[in-house]
């Protein structure tokens, strides 16, 4: 593991090598990234974005990628992966000429079943989407919800009876631009969801001045469910970042703690960025530079608490923390009304 440490958060160890890059993929791949990860007995299994048709200097001279599949990798020890030789999930098997776009996968396994959360841009607006599978080939939507929403991840049990996810509305027209919050929902059945209420707001966040939402799906500790989420702010000050010619965002990644029973309560917030992007594979060579994206968080064989996350909206990267010291970053083990 890599030693130097960044001014992110002392807690965090990167891994020094990618996990996972367009070189890994067997068939068309321009950019490999926003990864769901899951931990089972026999090894590690990865559902990942994999944009396609399009490089670097294609799109400084206009083009733009022919489109979007997932693609589904495996491993035994979450570092060496290997792709499977066709795609996951291409978009033609929705069966829907209303969807123009899947992607930004999270998977929850419960009751010896995937569950896969993700986003599909449609003709009318961003929805977001939960599917059943069992061998990541016939997948089985259970829900799309109305636009625009997206980023949701599913509690991996019930609580109270019900199922729970987090989400990330987009309401453009009622908070001032990209102010989208973290909110909350629960099911009876995975397919009707409702009984919403915030969770967090972006003015709840000291390190944002634009917009969060929920990373990997959580994970159940004895002091709460542990959640990581992106937390983005804007600087006018920034150009050109990567491909993009007008790339003013941060994405940085936040850390919060949710009431076990309730856990629309947040139990503590970390004060400061878990995760800034400061390695130099973090400012340079991606699409988005200065971009941090988390979509998975498992613990490892030995109890580490690995997190799966995006560099540059371009690669799959991993860094590392002992559960313990994530539960002891300031703002963590404060009380729910210090945040709001």
């Amino acid at each position: 593991m890599e030693e130097k440490l960044y001014k992110g958060s002392s807690v965090i160890t990167r891994y020094p090598d990618v996990i996972l890059s367009k070189d890994d993929v067997p068939y068309d791949s321009a950019l490999t990234f926003n990864a769901g990860i899951v931990r089972e007995e026999n090894g590690y299994l990865m559902l990942f974005r994999n944009d396609y048709g399009c490089t670097q200097a294609e799109w400084e001279a206009g083009k733009r990628f022919k489109g979007t599949n997932l693609g589904l990798a495996r491993s035994k020890d979450g570092i060496k992966w290997t792709v499977d030789p066709e795609p996951s999930f291409e978009l033609a098997q929705l069966k829907n000429e209303e969807f123009v776009r899947a992607y930004d996968p999270r998977i929850t396994v419960m009751d010896g079943h995937y569950y896969v959360c993700f986003a599909v841009d449609t003709k009318h607006g961003v929805h977001g989407g939960i599917c059943r599978t069992d061998d990541f080939k016939n997948y089985e939507i259970l829900s799309i919800s109305v636009p625009d929403n997206r980023n949701m991840v599913l509690f991996p049990e019930k609580i109270g009876g019900k199922y729970v996810r987090l989400e990330r509305p987009m309401p453009v027209y009622s908070r001032d631009g990209d102010k989208f919050d973290i909110w909350i929902s629960d099911s009876p059945d995975l397919v009707y969801w409702g009984n919403s209420r915030l969770v967090l707001a972006t003015e709840d966040v000291p390190y944002c001045n634009d917009k969060i939402g929920p990373g990997a799906p959580p994970l159940k500790t004895d002091k709460g469910w542990l959640v990581i989420f992106h937390s983005v702010d804007i600087d006018p000050a920034r150009g050109k970042n990567g491909w993009e010619n007008y790339w003013r965002k941060r994405y940085c990644i936040g850390v919060m703690l949710l009431d076990l029973e309730d856990p629309s309560k947040v139990v503590g917030m970390s004060k400061s960025p878990l995760m800034i992007p400061e390695a130099p594979y973090e400012l340079d060579g991606g699409f988005r530079n200065n971009a941090l994206f988390p979509c998975g968080m498992v613990r490892d064989e030995t109890g580490l608490i690995r997190i799966y996350y995006s560099a540059g909206d371009a690669v799959v990267r991993m860094a590392t923390a002992k559960e313990e010291d994530l539960l002891k970053v300031p703002g963590i083990n404060g009380r729910a009304a210090s945040i709001r």
